[in-house]
């Protein structure tokens, strides 16, 4: 299931005002020292997806991971998206901090 916050849902359809609408992928991407995150991208559905509806937007995710994850929401905060899971991913880093300094940090660990 994927849920899209009315704020989120806004800017997705003003990004799409003067184009076509093309399906949103929810995936799995790297991530630095606080580990794997949720993502998004346009692309078109697999025989490996779920797919759902949002009024006139479609998302899609492999579902594969959707297991993994469970619910999947999606918010719009200052800084861009924002793909939350229900599950949480596993963090191999333990968050920014975890690089003995945090991120930008040209600081090692002692």
């Amino acid at each position: 299931m994927i849920t899209v916050t009315e704020e989120a849902r806004k800017e997705l359809e003003a990004y799409f005002a003067d184009k076509e609408k093309t399906p949103v992928r929810v995936y799995l991407a790297p991530g630095g020292c606080g580990g794997p995150r949720l993502a998004l991208a346009l692309d078109e559905p697999g025989e490996d997806d779920e797919t759902a509806e949002d009024n006139d937007l479609t998302f899609c995710i492999n579902k594969e991971l959707a297991q993994k994850v469970g619910a999947v929401t999606i918010t719009l905060t200052y800084m861009g998206f924002v793909v939350e899971s229900e599950i949480p991913l596993p963090n191999s880093g333990g968050g920014c901090s975890s690089c003995c300094g945090g991120c930008g940090s040209s600081g090692g660990c002692n």
